[in-house]
């Protein structure tokens, strides 16, 4: 598991290299707005298996999606005018949303029906997001059962000794959030908080 500590020198470089590796199907962690995320191409079903491996996690439990902007979302999602502005308010930031998924797209590691989306508030991300200009997982990185992880030092207590790891970590140090994000069932009225 090689880390790469993220400063404001390697910046740039950072943002790059982390495309490159999930443009060639390796499973990254990155610091987001919430807790430390396992990022992948969710339209590469090879990969998407491996982040169901390194997270220990049964496939009948979907993982949710990043997203670089709400005109992606409609390209994933059924999203009326009401949900549409619910999503304006909340995002970029610390709030999932489950949608109706639409169909036809291959998307891997979410439920038939619907899908959890989410645009993230923290440049790395947001910037690799716009760079590879595809889905990516958004699941914590942890094992799964196991606290979400703020810290590097976190994560790499839960990894130790684990045969599936991530391909690469970029550390940015205890985030200032130990919360995983909000999640809300757009697909109800009224909206329904699955986890606050």
């Amino acid at each position: 598991m090689q880390i790469i500590n993220l400063n404001k020198n390697n910046f740039k470089e950072v943002v790059e290299i982390a495309s490159v590796l999930i443009k060639e199907g390796r499973v990254v962690v990155v610091p987001t707005d919430t807790v430390y995320g396992l990022v992948a191409d969710a339209v590469n079903k090879k990969t998407i298996g491996k982040v169901f491996k390194i997270k220990c996690r049964k496939k009948k439990n979907p993982i949710p999606i990043f997203i670089k902007d709400i005109k992606e979302a409609k390209k994933i999602a059924k999203i009326n005018k009401e949900q549409e502005n619910f999503l304006r308010k909340v995002w970029p930031g610390g709030v999932t949303v489950i949608l109706e998924r639409k169909k036809g797209l291959k998307i891997y590691g979410v439920d038939n029906k619907t899908i959890a989306l989410r645009i993230p508030k923290y440049k790395l991300i947001d910037d690799i997001l716009k760079k590879v200009n595809l889905p990516l997982s958004g699941t914590s990185a942890n094992i799964s059962g196991r606290p979400a992880a703020a810290s590097i030092e976190e994560l790499s207590k839960q990894f130790k000794g684990v045969k599936n790891q991530p391909d690469l970590v970029v550390d940015a140090g205890k985030l200032k959030t130990k919360k995983s994000s909000t999640v809300i069932d757009l697909t109800i009225e009224p909206y329904n908080i699955l986890r606050p």
